[in-house]
């Protein structure tokens, strides 16, 4: 069954505890400031957080605390971080990548600079960490430095895959395995995505350092299925997306589908494919549709979707048997239906 926001990211509860965390977010960041330089940099740190986003992180942690029997708002600074984390990335993911489009708009580096935008998403960085501070009243001491631990780790395995991905695009490595892949993806995405927004709505509702453990092998599934998802979306979405059409290949990146292709192809197909990612973004620009049809060719989305499908309904099952001895409550609901989209989305 196919999900999208219509049926589930509008559902009310959904849309409510958005509003929540952008408010606090809006209000917790500096708006203006007397000297213009400044001003501009306070103007930069609200962008990407001002654009519209789908909140999947956040909701993730907040439904989860309130499923374990937590409130949503003893979990909401924690959320509002997560999504913090997730715009302040942004910013230097899209710069790394050469990317043209976040949300439908011009990446923050391609309207101030690139100096300026590492700058506010330095910044950015640095509020999150205020953000967190402010559990410290409502959680305690001790829950908000696990907190805080949380995030380091997630820190850390995120800029661990984001570095593995840089090097292979650095070094225009093409003999990437599927193994490989699913490392990268693993730290990349789905200790960020899935794993610490789960981990953290658990800590919060048991107000306890409790054995976590159990939300990785879930949140790994899940998140190395959002990413080939992610990936797919890329050559197939409309301009609902919000990023730039094929931007995965022009930028090299190795995805699952890449690898699929380089292994299925012919001699002469792989020497096309290697000089189109020896060469400069205008030459992969103007090349890219001929790469797409070599990935039609060798039915490289169709393996990847299977793929896609597999991780899913595996991380569907033990979603299941982590929340099968809780109350039957709308939160377990809400949190499965999101947990069904991420994998199924279409834009």
């Amino acid at each position: 069954m196919t999900h999208n926001i219509a049926d589930i990211l509008s559902e009310p509860e959904i849309q409510a505890n958005k509003k929540l965390i952008d408010e606090i977010i809006i209000n917790f960041l500096p708006s203006n400031h007397g000297i213009q330089e400044i001003d501009l940099l306070y103007n930069m740190m609200r962008d990407y957080p001002l654009r519209p986003a789908k909140g999947i992180r956040s909701s993730i942690c907040l439904f989860t605390s309130q499923a374990f029997g937590g409130t949503i708002d003893d979990a909401l600074f924690t959320a509002s971080s997560l999504e913090l984390f997730q715009n302040w990335i942004l910013i230097h993911d899209d710069i790394e990548d050469e990317s043209e489009l976040r949300r439908g708009q011009p990446v923050l580096h391609r309207k101030h600079t690139i100096p300026l935008a590492i700058n506010a998403g330095d910044s950015l960085h640095g509020r999150m960490w205020s953000l967190l501070q402010k559990n410290h009243s409502l959680l305690g001491a001790e829950l908000t430095l696990d907190i805080i631990n949380e995030f380091i780790h997630m820190l850390n395995e995120t800029t661990e895959g984001q570095h593995m991905e840089l090097s292979w695009s650095q070094n225009n490595d093409l003999n990437i395995s599927q193994e490989d892949y699913l490392v990268m993806c693993t730290k990349k995405t789905s200790w960020y995505t899935c794993i610490t927004p789960f981990r953290l709505g658990n800590l919060i509702a048991e107000k306890k350092n409790i054995n976590t453990n159990k939300f990785v092998e879930f949140g790994t599934n899940l998140g190395i299925a959002f990413q080939i998802r992610d990936d797919i979306l890329n050559l197939t979405a409309d301009s609902k997306y919000g990023k730039e059409y094929a931007g995965d290949l022009i930028e090299g990146k190795r995805t699952l589908i890449l690898i699929h292709l380089l292994e299925s192809c012919n001699t002469s197909d792989r020497e096309f494919i290697e000089s189109f990612f020896n060469n400069n973004r205008e030459f992969r620009e103007s090349n890219s549709k001929k790469l797409l049809d070599l990935i039609s060719k060798y039915k490289s989305i169709d393996y990847a979707t299977n793929i896609c499908n597999e991780l899913s309904d595996k991380a569907l099952n033990e979603f299941d048997t982590i929340f099968s001895d809780l109350p039957d409550t709308r939160s377990r609901l809400l949190l499965n239906n999101i947990t069904k989209y991420m994998v199924s989305r279409n834009w």
